[in-house]
């Protein structure tokens, strides 16, 4: 697993790299679920958690906001008051340089020869504006589907802005 800090893979540089045919080994996604609750209900409001900058979102930071905003919403809605969408799935193969630490590890470790790099996870390209997640529920459930949208917010490594896509005027 990724051993390095986030913000170095947080920067959109380069080409996507996706072709998972090419590569061997790329880590599974830890995203479990992309749609939660009651998803043939008929729900009057809908907000979504919007990023205002682009950057990659790895896979697991992705999961930790599901897992949040799933949890802060089911509490109070029940299972059947909501639908949670995640919207962006992790298609970009992040890659490290991973060297040898310890003593003795001049003799072994290459530096930067050849340092294409091992797989270490996936990551969402995430673009400015676009929604990242998704919830729809009732009027009376807003406040909390905003307050869950905050909370997954927090889980991101861009800064979030929560926007109202359906029911305006039935929360005003």
């Amino acid at each position: 697993m990724v051993r390095k800090p986030n913000s170095m893979y947080r920067q959109i540089k380069g080409p996507a790299y996706t072709r998972r045919e090419y590569m061997g080994g790329v880590p599974a996604s830890r995203i479990t679920q992309f749609d939660l609750g009651n998803k043939g209900g008929e729900f009057p409001v809908e907000l979504s958690l919007v990023a205002k900058e682009s950057c990659h979102v790895r896979h697991t930071a992705l999961e930790a906001a599901r897992i949040t905003a799933n949890r802060t919403i089911s509490k109070k809605a029940g299972v059947m008051g909501y639908h949670l969408k995640v919207r962006t799935y992790p298609h970009h193969v992040l890659r490290e340089n991973k060297q040898a630490t310890g003593a003795g590890a001049d003799r072994i470790s290459q530096g930067m020869r050849n340092s294409f790099g091992k797989l270490v996870g996936t990551a969402a390209r995430v673009s400015s504006g676009q929604k990242i997640i998704t919830i729809r529920t009732n009027k009376q459930h807003f406040l909390t589907a905003k307050d869950a949208l905050r909370k997954a917010g927090m889980k991101l490594p861009t800064p979030i802005s929560i926007v109202i896509d359906k029911g305006e005027e039935l929360v005003s």
